[in-house]
């Protein structure tokens, strides 16, 4: 038993890394059109690091830059807004996002530089939602358990709900997903995801 969910760890670590990489060069006209939307609607940088925390600590996840540069402060300078956002960690008609980062959220095309964080190691294809270390305490005393696994460029959170499901709801799906975890669940959920991507529900 131990042997045969070794093997499909294995070969999920394999399937990361060659797909990433196969993605990554395929797509690589994709990255230049939507780094230059980006630079056109808004300016520089085009790439934002999102400073999160999985498996080996804590690392820069790469986004196109979805939001604009001043961002920070719209958010500080509004208490309501702030205390919305410590809720859920997101916000519906978010005022921080530009033009073509409503584009590129609504179709989660934002998350695409990921895959180079998939190439070092740091993401996983599947697995759970990627979190802030500031969300952390949210997982009580399932910090340690969801720290044992890396987080997913897409998983079983995304394709199932989204944002229209509450930060509890997300954490019991990434329970869920870190306890029943098989290879045939991790096809599944990749399978699934460019359905749910294109239908856009629960995406802002």
């Amino acid at each position: 038993m131990k042997r045969g969910f070794s093997i499909q760890r294995l070969t999920k670590n394999c399937i990361d890394v060659v797909s990433a990489a196969i993605l990554m060069i395929l797509l690589m006209p994709l990255f230049v059109i939507l780094g230059a939307l980006v630079l056109i609607d808004d300016g520089w940088p085009i790439i934002y690091r999102r400073r999160v925390i999985g498996r080996n600590g804590e690392f820069d996840a790469f986004k196109f830059r979805s939001m604009r540069r001043d961002a920070d402060s719209i958010l500080k300078n509004d208490a309501a807004l702030q205390a919305k956002f410590e809720r859920n960690f997101k916000l519906k008609d978010d005022p921080r996002l530009t033009w073509s980062g409503l584009f590129l959220r609504k179709l989660s095309l934002d998350e695409l530089p990921q895959l180079f964080n998939v190439l070092k190691g740091q993401m996983s294809l599947v697995g759970p939602r990627m979190i802030s270390p500031a969300e952390l305490e949210k997982y009580g005393s399932h910090k340690e358990l969801l720290l044992t696994v890396k987080p997913g460029l897409t998983g079983y959170w995304q394709v199932n709900g989204r944002q229209a499901v509450g930060y509890e709801e997300r954490v019991r799906m990434d329970l869920h997903y870190i306890n029943n975890w098989s290879l045939a669940m991790d096809l599944k959920i990749l399978f699934k995801t460019p359905y749910v991507v294109l239908k856009r529900e629960g995406a802002y």
